[in-house]
């Protein structure tokens, strides 16, 4: 099964934010190569919010174009099997901790963005992976700097985007 193939699946099986789950299905059948930086229209992106629930934290990456707190994810690759699978490499590339887990269940949430030119969308996909106990981060190369937040802290530190998957992994803990 190609990426596209387990991004259509995934979304159709993914009950929540129905218009937008709807628009990102339109934009991949409008779009065959809507899973790829290239396409200039808008792509899927796959992202993961590290958490820690034993110590009520998450760990949140200063992004180095953007200068945000966000959570790990970024561009679909080439070898990527599933978009489960792209999120937990992001995660683990950014954030330079192995043997991060997917919580359970699929993605905890959608958020469609604008994005500076040539392209206009990053369609994200968000799960959450979970911090394996004494967990130490490593900044990547695409990070100005990772620091861990306790769940209150995140509204202070992070856009409403971040606030509302913080919210949605919190409910499917």
């Amino acid at each position: 099964m190609s990426l596209y193939d387990d991004a259509v699946l995934v979304l159709k099986g993914y009950e929540g934010q129905p218009e937008l789950r709807q628009a990102y299905l339109d934009h991949l059948a409008a779009h065959p190569d809507g899973m790829w930086k290239a396409c200039h229209a808008g792509h899927v992106t796959a992202s993961a919010l590290v958490i820690d629930p034993e110590r009520g934290r998450v760990l949140l990456t200063l992004h180095r174009k953007l200068r945000m707190w966000l959570q790990m994810g970024g561009h679909c690759e080439p070898g990527d099997p599933t978009l489960a699978a792209a999120a937990l490499r992001e995660a683990t590339e950014e954030s330079g901790i192995p043997g991060l887990t997917l919580l359970p269940g699929g993605p905890v949430r959608l958020d469609r963005h604008p994005i500076p030119a040539p392209c206009h969308w990053h369609l994200d996909v968000q799960y959450a992976v979970l911090a394996p106990p004494g967990a130490v981060q490593e900044i990547s190369d695409e990070s100005l700097d990772l620091r861990w937040y306790a769940y209150d802290e995140v509204a202070g530190v992070a856009d409403e985007s971040v606030v509302r998957l913080l919210q949605a992994t919190h409910a499917r803990l």
